[in-house]
């Protein structure tokens, strides 16, 4: 079948209709959501693609706010002895005076379900089940639709699941999908469209596409998120920032080493921030949608690591090209065997000079740090924060529908039973964040294959 299918989300006031078709679309500036009834007071619509190719046309109604006069009302508009089909009494309605008038919003409601191939009734599954709901329903299965209640806000404590099933059962409603729009699980949107399938069967195989191309983009969402942090994390690992030691000096004055740390505190919040937006964006919920406490920044550490494993790796390789290969080796070990005053790094100069043909960007370095510079760079335990926060923040994103209208509160966590927050908690950190304290040029995007290399490899010890 070629045509596209037209749901109606309809059901009585302020029970997140729109909210469902915000979560929906993942666009949380359609329509307006409040907890004040009556927010929606003529019909909306919205469109979910597949391959390029519209499946579904959603229309947002008003909400039902007098089905109890108004069945009273249709009910006596009958003739005795007359038998009219549903959809005939509502018709008969609809062309009354009272219907653009006393019964303006449950008009725009039934007429769009007549227009429409099948109906959504949202319901507040934390309502006791009423009287009102009951004629609701019996008014909407006047249009002989297909009808698929969806249970909204079934997260709450103060749902009572169990009580609407067993009501919409006795209505001959048996098939019923459980849809927080607040906190949608992460199967609820399947299930939905799943469900909706099984009622309208010709509309099958284009439904199957929109769930297929809506699970391909989820994973391609996830992905792009990890990859983000991912970014962030090595960019961070690589980040060295040079501080100048006055000659003779055992140590930076300390009014240079505190300007220094609160600047490097301030480029790692930056950065940090930078990654939370993009996050947002890529979830496409707003700016101000996500609240963090400040970073728990320490005061940076003096960078004693220049021979990590990686370094060592390729100053080896460029060791054994050069005629002073065995001389600066054994400045590598000295340096790496208690480090050098600046006395002994002074009677090594001509050595250092010496690195810098041989060790390229690592001889600079070198060279810097005997003559009397240090680089501060962002300590381990930040790493690990920004990691931990991070994750935390994309599994919040994951599990947020795009009606919530509380911030989401990213804190940490004392106990926490994941496997990934484990390890980046008390595990060794990734072999690629070491390799990245080697590679400063990382920091600029430089790096190509093997800057990616290590950008996946975080992004894998995030999943």
């Amino acid at each position: 079948m070629n045509g596209v299918l037209r749901v109606a989300v309809v059901g009585h006031t302020n029970t997140g209709k729109t909210s469902l078709l915000r979560t929906l679309a993942r666009d949380v500036g359609f329509g307006e959501v409040s907890d004040s009834a009556g927010t929606t007071r003529h019909v909306e619509g919205l469109r979910l693609m597949a391959g390029g190719r519209p499946v579904v046309e959603l229309f947002d109604t008003p909400g039902m706010e007098d089905a109890i006069a108004l069945l009273e009302f249709v009910d006596a508009l009958a003739a005795p002895g007359e038998r009219l089909d549903g959809p005939e009494r509502l018709a008969r309605f609809l062309g009354r005076p009272e219907a653009p008038a006393r019964f303006e919003q449950e008009a725009k409601v039934l007429r769009q379900m007549l227009a429409s191939d099948a109906a959504l009734y949202v319901v507040d599954a934390r309502d006791p089940v009423l009287p009102k709901h009951r004629d609701e329903l019996e008014l909407l299965a006047g249009c002989a639709r297909p009808l698929l209640p969806v249970l909204n806000f079934v997260a709450s404590s103060e749902a009572r699941v169990a009580d609407w099933r067993a009501a919409l059962a006795r209505l001959n409603l048996h098939a019923v999908v459980s849809f927080d729009t607040v906190a949608p699980a992460l199967d609820g949107e399947r299930e939905l469209f799943d469900s909706l399938a099984t009622l309208m069967h010709a509309h099958r195989p284009a439904l199957q596409r929109l769930i297929d191309a809506r699970a391909q983009e989820a994973d391609e969402r996830r992905a792009a998120a990890r990859r983000l942090v991912a970014e962030l994390l090595v960019e961070l690992a690589a980040r060295r920032d040079r501080l100048a030691v006055e000659s003779g000096a055992a140590a930076a004055p300390e009014r240079v080493l505190q300007e220094a740390v609160e600047r490097l505190r301030d480029a790692v919040r930056q950065r940090e921030q930078d990654c939370v937006e993009a996050l947002l964006r890529l979830y496409r919920f707003r700016p101000d949608d996500a609240r963090a406490s400040a970073l728990p920044l320490t005061d940076g550490r003096w960078d004693d690591d220049l021979f990590n494993p990686e370094t060592l790796r390729q100053m080896g390789l460029r060791l054994s090209t050069g005629v002073a290969a065995g001389a600066a080796a054994g400045v590598g070990i000295d340096l790496m065997a208690g480090g050098l005053t600046l006395g002994a790094a002074a009677a090594l100069g001509a050595i250092a000079g010496g690195l810098w043909q041989t060790f390229g960007h690592y001889g600079e370095r070198i060279a810097a740090r005997l003559r009397g510079h240090r680089e501060l760079t962002v300590d381990d335990l930040v790493l690990r924060v920004v990691a931990l926060r991070q994750y935390r923040l994309l599994a919040a994103l994951e599990g947020r529908g795009h009606a919530a209208l509380a911030p989401i509160e990213v804190q940490a966590a004392e106990a926490d039973a994941d496997e990934v927050v484990e390890r980046w908690r008390e595990g060794g950190l990734p072999h690629a964040l070491e390799k990245a304290r080697a590679h400063p040029e990382w920091v600029d995007g430089q790096g190509d294959e093997e800057r990616d290399a290590a950008i996946a490899a975080i992004a894998a010890a995030l999943d």
